[in-house]
């Protein structure tokens, strides 16, 4: 405890409990936005992260020091190749419990969906969504993402849900059901100058000790038997270590979600305009982006090439939405 008599600061956060590895490599989005807007769209899309780079834009943020002056942004590419609508989901509850109680699927085949699952269709499952659609309480759609169409290697898509913005069932079925077996580009549900939230897996780091994992700090060198240790594990009774003790084990590979990550650009390398996104020789551990690509300001979590996914901002705020003054994109060489 060094000079400290009877007690110690905190060391480390509970919140982040269990600091174990993630289940899997995506990210689960659970929570998103209520309604906000008159029309029916969805809240969210998905991702694969590219890299970073710099950009210089005009400081647009009013009452501040640097209002109209260029401003540096460390920021992150995410390449969003157009994402298939396979179904729709309806949910409602049963003995109080919320379930799903029906899955719609398109008669269209998608490349390499059978890797995943599959997905039958049949007209009676149609028939049988007007029957229960009055006692359905949200309608999701069921939409895949396949790495493989922006090089990746991996050829099995992934499959998860996305909420519509309308709290009208019908309204959003019949969304949905003009749009199913259709892609879904990223300038239909964000736009430049918006903020998002962004959830992925981090880099893991394997096990660490308490130093690393939780801030905790070194003892004097004439400690007895150990430096990097925790001074006491807890008092003699009662006999056991409680869960607050920081001990060492896995650091990384968590899932972590950012919020409020602003959208600087909305592109695609066709049509960049003379502000070629593609560093020579293509970014490292990820290659040349070749598919449409949003630049979000700020850093993201995991490594090149990691599912990100992308929802509109659940903590709201009135901030104006104006599409960022860029005048330079200087990529990593």
């Amino acid at each position: 405890m060094g000079h400290r008599k009877y007690s110690a600061p905190r060391r480390g956060s509970i919140a982040f409990r269990p600091r174990a590895r993630a289940k899997s490599l995506e990210a689960r989005m659970r929570n998103f936005p209520a309604e906000r807007s008159e029309g029916v769209g969805f809240l969210g899309f998905a991702g694969f992260k590219v890299g970073g780079i710099e950009v210089l834009t005009v400081d647009d943020r009013e009452k501040t020091p640097n209002f109209g002056k260029h401003l540096l942004n460390p920021s992150t590419i995410i390449a969003v190749p157009p994402i298939r609508i396979i179904g729709i989901r309806g949910y409602g509850y049963v003995e109080d419990v919320k379930r799903a109680i029906f899955d719609v699927y398109g008669k269209e085949s998608v490349k390499y969906l059978s890797r995943k699952f599959t997905a039958k269709y049949s007209e009676e499952q149609f028939e049988r969504v007007s029957k229960v659609l009055d006692s359905t309480t949200e309608i999701v759609a069921l939409v895949c993402i396949i790495p493989h169409d922006i090089g990746i290697s991996q050829k099995r898509p992934f499959v998860f849900e996305i909420p519509v913005s309308s709290q009208d069932t019908k309204k959003s079925y019949d969304f949905l059901k003009e749009r199913l077996g259709k892609e879904i580009k990223v300038t239909e549900v964000f736009k430049p100058g918006q903020y998002i939230d962004v959830s992925a897996i981090t880099r893991g780091k394997g096990v660490e000790g308490p130093i690393t994992r939780f801030g905790v700090k070194r003892k004097q060198h004439k400690s007895r038997k150990s430096v990097r240790a925790v001074g006491t594990l807890g008092p003699i009774s009662p006999a056991v270590v409680m869960y607050t003790v920081p001990r060492q084990g896995q650091r990384g590979f968590h899932q972590r979600t950012e919020y409020n990550k602003r959208i600087l650009l909305i592109s695609n390398p066709e049509q960049d305009k003379g502000k070629a996104i593609n560093p020579k020789g293509g970014f490292k551990h990820f290659g040349t982006v070749t598919s449409d690509y949003i630049v979000v300001r700020g850093s993201i979590p995991g490594v090149a090439k990691r599912l990100v996914k992308l929802r509109q901002p659940i903590r709201y705020s009135n901030r104006k939405i104006a599409e960022p003054k860029i005048l330079e994109i200087m990529t990593q060489q």
